[in-house]
């Protein structure tokens, strides 16, 4: 799958986790504008990005995307509540979420920009793993609520105006730049933060939860490769392998040379997803990815 260059680029929180990840790759050989409003993200998870001279920076929402000048080819959407407890917290979020969703899909569709955005894997909350892409979603929670507006608006939008659209279903992704989520990082972050510290990692229930843990240089590649698309289609993005929470806190003890064992408190929440697994044969066959990344070898680099 040949780079992307030569290209004027969106990304909606770009100074996010997975944003800033995308972003340093994207800016290498492309122009770059990073919109994100710094809810959980930083302007120093871009400090690299910013060598290039090919990025710039807005402090703004994504859905003030079409007041910038900027005609973009291709737009990454991640600018979006990214944790379940997000929406728990402030249930109108999941309108803010098809707000901005119409109107990323209403400059894309105006600019003729591709667009990929990011869905999640709790769309197959209370379904049976391994997680295929043509599963029918229950009603679980706020996050999955938003995000299933997100992929119908997108199918619309390619059923009536013929916008190239792929919706990127992430499994557990982890790696550098969470420090700005705090408490909504990844829990494979969150684990190796507290173990630094000789903190027992917090578990709820008896730790058998099972997650398909991805890296995020392999997700950025999903990202990339996503642009080939044509028409509107969903991928899962994980590794197809997961692991337990205990088995989790066992690889970072190992990474870190420690033994701290993890906090075991009862189960808060009622509907707490107990396992997911990416089934990946579709992202291999049409878009060629696999994630390269095993959960000893990434979490050894973020280490």
């Amino acid at each position: 799958m040949p780079e992307i260059t030569g290209k004027k680029i969106i990304v909606t929180g770009g100074a996010g986790f997975i944003g800033s990840n995308l972003v340093e790759r994207l800016a290498k050989d492309n122009k770059v504008l990073v919109i994100d409003t710094l809810m959980s993200g930083s302007e120093g998870n871009l400090k690299e990005a910013m060598k290039t001279g090919n990025v710039t920076f807005k402090k703004d929402d994504a859905r003030n995307i079409s007041k910038h000048d900027f005609k973009a080819d291709i737009i990454f959407h991640l600018g979006m509540y990214s944790s379940s407890p997000m929406y728990k917290e402030k249930p109108t979020r999941v309108a803010e979420v098809v707000e901005i969703m119409i109107n990323v899909l209403e400059y894309s569709r105006t600019n003729g920009s591709k667009l990929v955005f990011a869905s999640t894997s709790s769309i197959y909350n209370g379904l049976s793993a391994p997680h295929t892409e043509d599963l029918v979603p229950k009603v679980s929670d706020y996050y999955t609520e938003g995000r299933i507006y997100a992929e119908r608006l997108s199918q619309l939008y390619n059923n009536m105006y013929g916008t190239d659209i792929a919706a990127m279903r992430f499994f557990s992704v982890y790696g550098p730049h969470e420090e700005a989520k705090g408490g909504y990082a990844n829990l494979v972050t969150q684990f190796i933060w507290a173990v630094k510290k000789g903190e027992g990692p917090l578990i709820y229930g008896d730790g058998k939860q099972k997650r398909d843990f991805v890296f995020v240089t392999d997700v950025v590649e999903a990202l990339t490769r996503a642009v080939s698309v044509k028409g509107f289609d969903v991928f899962n993005v994980g590794t197809g392998k997961n692991y337990d929470l205990n088995e989790m806190a066992e690889k970072v003890n190992l990474a870190l040379g420690k033994n701290v064992r993890p906090r075991y408190i009862d189960m808060p929440v009622s509907n707490y997803v107990m396992e997911t697994l990416a089934d990946t044969r579709k992202s291999e066959a049409v878009l060629g990815f696999k994630a390269k990344v095993s959960l000893d070898e990434g979490i050894k680099m973020l280490v």
